[in-house]
């Protein structure tokens, strides 16, 4: 079926006719969802099989489901890339079970009474822990705790130096391997039978191991790693030169929120929690003049960035990042839907960004791609996809990106294509592809060639966030540090209690404003039609002040 689909696609390619090619899309849509059945299946008889055969040993499943033997084929193609990428391939790693591992039920994994669904109630739980022997409670609070969320808020506080927001907590990229999850088998097997093919993940308890120790408003910064790309828009003298660089930043944008080849997932923000950081710039003034905008400990020198989470339902972060001196911002804002695909999770970004570049009154807006968990079961991985549009309206330049999945059957990862065109222009004046966090090359309709990004070479510049301690009770890194500390020490437990008393409290808020008939009020953004903007922009500002020629 796979290599029908292939040949179907090839033939899709070469139809001229609109209405056939319509017509054999449909056939491949519906080829495509039932492989994917198909694979979901054949996971959850193993599992079935296996249930039959006696315990999960040791949090693993059995040695016979999890062979290393790479001529195992379950699609009988006989191909050999179909055998390195056999749908199980988690080492076995039975062992002997301790006198306290003999205490425990025969299945090492308690199963909640319920699966969470914070798209029917108030809910608000993202993850949960489950007890295995791999998993070793841990007792007692952390030597380094910070303030209870009970204790007044602390003001901020005006910091000079850069080691001033040092924070020990975030002092190394999370990279640690989870390796295979067989030491999480039972956990997979029991998600695994929760769901089902197309079901919203909110429905689904995740477990705490997978947790990515930072904030999703935190990753959302990550999008101005290279903030001299961004800063370099406005300072090109011509729409054409604009555009390109604009798709050059953002193009770049993606790989430092991903910088794992392991998938991890960000906790899922608090409703009110906030983030905030800014960006010093190499060979700029620096000058201590600060800045009216959203971090106002920040100099009109720096690239400032706020993010909050606005709504639960759905979940929505906005997030806001300007430049005073430059005249350039970005106001944005994505909701997630995350989706069970079989083998895979999928995040569907909804959502949009508007870059404004106020001394040549553009603006551009921009689409986000979406987001796949890959190998669930085995070593999970992460990839983009989708087709993304950037364009500006005024000087009618636009370009389109397009994100390729790695399809199951050969191909490569974290392929990305761009186009870039002059308005009411079919042909591209560049063409790019390459890997979105590996090297992209440009072809121009003029002939030149270059290397249009290559994340390999680019340094990625520290964001300069204030310590915990001084940061005030709703900002990611205080809300989170006792989650955040417990899950870099492996106090999977601990971090899990903590979790769930953020959620609690959350809980609680939500049918405390039901019963008193409240709405959430925002901090920093707010709802306009569709969108969701922030309140202060710096062109807003720009306009009102009494100097403005704009």
């Amino acid at each position: 079926m796979i290599e029908q689909v292939k040949s179907l696609e090839t033939r899709i390619d070469a139809c001229e006719d609109e209405s056939t090619r319509e017509r054999y899309n449909v056939i491949k849509v519906t080829a495509e969802n039932m492989i994917e059945a198909i694979k979901h299946a054949i996971v959850m008889l193993q599992i079935s099989k296996e249930s039959l055969k006696g315990p999960v040993m040791n949090g693993s499943m059995h040695e016979s489901i999890l062979t290393n033997d790479a001529d195992y084929d379950y699609f009988g193609t006989g191909s050999s890339n179909f055998r390195r990428n056999r749908v199980i391939g988690i080492k076995p790693s039975v062992q002997t079970l301790s006198p306290e591992d003999e205490a425990l039920p025969q299945t090492d994994t308690v199963v909640p009474e319920r699966s969470y669904s914070s798209s029917e109630d108030e809910d608000f739980y993202d993850a949960e822990d489950f007890k295995s022997a791999s998993s070793t409670p841990q007792k007692g609070s952390t030597p380094d705790s910070s303030p209870s969320t009970e204790e007044a808020i602390v003001q901020p506080q005006v910091i000079a130096s850069d080691d001033d927001y040092y924070d020990e907590l975030y002092d190394e990229l999370d990279k640690e391997n989870l390796g295979s999850l067989e030491s999480h088998g039972s956990v997979i097997a029991h998600l695994l039978s929760q769901v089902r093919i197309g079901m919203d993940l909110t429905k689904v308890v995740l477990p705490t191991f997978i947790l990515e120790r930072r904030s999703l408003l935190e990753m959302y910064a990550d999008f101005f790693a290279h903030p001299d790309l961004f800063l370099k828009i406005p300072e090109l003298p011509t729409p054409r030169e604009r555009m390109i660089q604009l798709v050059r930043w953002y193009l770049s944008a993606f790989h430092a929120g991903r910088n794992s080849e392991i998938a991890k997932k960000p906790y899922n923000p608090i409703l009110g929690e906030t983030f905030s950081c800014f960006w010093k710039m190499p060979g700029a003034e620096n000058n201590n003049e600060k800045t009216d905008g959203p971090v106002p400990w920040a100099s009109k020198d720096n690239l400032s960035f706020i993010a909050e989470q606005v709504s639960h339902h759905p979940p929505i972060s906005a997030f806001y990042a300007e430049h005073f001196n430059k005249k350039i911002s970005l106001d944005g804002y994505i909701w997630t839907k995350s989706k069970f695909l079989g083998l895979s999770i999928g995040v569907h970004m909804i959502g949009q960004g508007v870059i404004s570049v106020i001394d040549h009154d553009e603006e551009y807006t921009i689409t986000f791609p979406n987001g796949y968990g890959r190998s669930i079961l085995t070593v999970p991985w992460i990839e983009l996809g989708g087709k993304c549009t950037l364009g500006c309206a005024k000087t009618g330049y636009n370009a389109t990106v397009e994100f390729h999945t790695k399809p199951f059957y050969g191909g490569k990862k974290h392929k990305v294509t761009a186009e870039i065109f002059e308005p009411n222009e079919k042909k591209p004046i560049v063409s790019i592809d390459g890997e979105w966090n590996g090297i992209m090359y440009a072809k121009y309709s003029t002939g030149m060639n270059e290397v249009f990004v290559d994340t390999k070479k680019m340094p990625i510049m520290k964001k300069l966030v204030k310590p915990t301690d001084q940061q005030t009770e709703f900002e990611s890194r205080r809300l989170w540090k006792e989650v955040t500390y417990n899950l870099k020490n492996k106090f999977i437990e601990e971090a899990t209690n903590h979790k769930q008393r953020l959620e609690q409290r959350q809980r609680n808020e939500a049918k405390e404003r039901k019963e008193k008939g409240l709405k959430v009020e925002t901090k920093c953004f707010h709802e306009e039609g569709e969108h969701w903007v922030y309140d202060r922009p710096l062109l807003k500002r720009v306009r009102n002040s009494p100097s403005s020629t704009l």
